[in-house]
């Protein structure tokens, strides 16, 4: 979960990624999202099986509250990410206004995961290391407590990534995406070739191009920043 989580999160903050088209961007993240998710929900099957089988009790720690929460959650981003973000049918409006939402609770809910993977660790050492005890720093503990710290870096580094405007896909890269076909940057090529029409025709296939351009920059800013 940590792994892919975090690739979702930075797929569109990858520069050798901002020439690709910004629909082919939007799959790949939902789809290391769902990979992420199905791995989620097989863990914690075998969790629970496990527990089941050697009469461990069920979510008595804090590590299975925090992670439960997290997959929960979690899996709520996901389904309004498919529903808003992904499908065509959200409007513009209540796209844009949820996508701050979108990307600081898949940064939140990324922490969260990474809190967890720490208390579990923790946790594991505390119950398996007998002799010698944990206290005693053996390698194994040494070993873990290092894993940790690289935990701990690479989520800072995740969320820095997340985080720095510098990063984010170049707004005139999606333009182009979004731009209808066969509009080029001057004016649409129906308008250009139009040298025997009335001038309020061409008024109308101004004003109309112009309203096209507004609604792509719209999309755009509401689309540029997902991370899921």
């Amino acid at each position: 979960l940590v792994s892919v989580l975090s690739s979702a999160i930075i797929v569109y903050r990858l520069p050798w990624t901002w020439k690709c088209s910004k629909l082919l961007m939007k799959f790949i993240h939902a789809g290391l999202n769902t990979i992420a998710m199905i791995l989620a929900i097989v863990s914690m099957v075998a969790v629970f099986e496990f527990h089941n089988a050697r009469n461990i009790p069920n979510m008595y720690s804090l590590h299975s509250w925090i992670g439960l929460t997290a997959v929960i959650f979690y899996s709520l981003q996901l389904f309004l990410g498919f529903a808003v973000f992904l499908l065509p049918f959200a409007p513009v409006p209540l796209r844009a206004a949820l996508m701050p939402i979108h990307v600081y609770s898949g940064l939140t809910i990324f922490a969260t995961v990474i809190a967890t993977a720490l208390m579990g660790i923790t946790e594991k050492l505390i119950f398996s290391l007998k002799t010698p005890a944990y206290s005693a720093s053996p390698p194994e503990a040494t070993f873990v407590n290092c894993l940790g710290l690289l935990l701990v870096i690479f989520g800072v580094l995740i969320l820095w990534m997340a985080s720095r405007s510098h990063w984010k896909r170049p707004p005139e890269e999606n333009a182009k995406v979004l731009r209808p076909i066969g509009e080029t940057p001057e004016g649409t090529e129906a308008e250009s070739t139009m040298t025997d029409g009335s001038n309020a025709d061409r008024s109308d296939l101004r004003i109309n191009s112009e309203a096209a351009r507004k609604q792509n920059l719209k999309l755009d800013e509401a689309g540029q920043r997902s991370t899921m």
